[in-house]
């Protein structure tokens, strides 16, 4: 399997609520950074391993009921491969909703995930976490 299906692979597994795939694919001393301040957006910040990995995906399973999650470009280069989607999701707690470009950015070593960083809106997810876009 080359860097760019096992990176689709994970995103299927996402897709469909198995996060063994994902965890099985994640070498265990991942490097795991999503953007923004997480004494605001719970999800944020950066998780070491696979338990760091475990809890992003717990905090953002908390948080949000996703609408829409979708992958749209996959660009290559040597052992990166960079990811441009979408997501529109609620926010349980609020009732707020966000619809945010994002930008993943993935590390492959040996057929396994070394490091992962995610671009988002920082602001419009914020405000849907205060109960914006209700």
């Amino acid at each position: 399997m080359n860097n760019v299906d096992l990176i689709r692979s994970c995103y299927a597994a996402f897709q469909r609520g198995d996060m063994k795939t994902i965890f099985d694919a994640l070498d265990p001393a991942i490097d795991w950074v999503s953007n923004g301040d997480d004494k605001v957006i719970p999800w944020a910040g950066r998780r070491r391993g696979v338990e760091g990995a475990a809890a992003f995906f717990q905090a953002l399973g908390e948080a949000l009921d996703f609408e829409l999650f979708e992958p749209q470009d996959f660009h290559l280069s040597g052992d990166t491969v960079a990811v441009v989607g979408r997501t529109r999701a609620r926010v349980r707690a609020s009732g707020g909703r966000f619809d945010s470009a994002w930008a993943h950015v993935f590390t492959v070593r040996n057929g396994r995930l070394v490091a992962f960083r995610e671009f988002y809106d920082t602001l419009s997810i914020a405000g849907a976490l205060r109960g914006a876009g209700a």
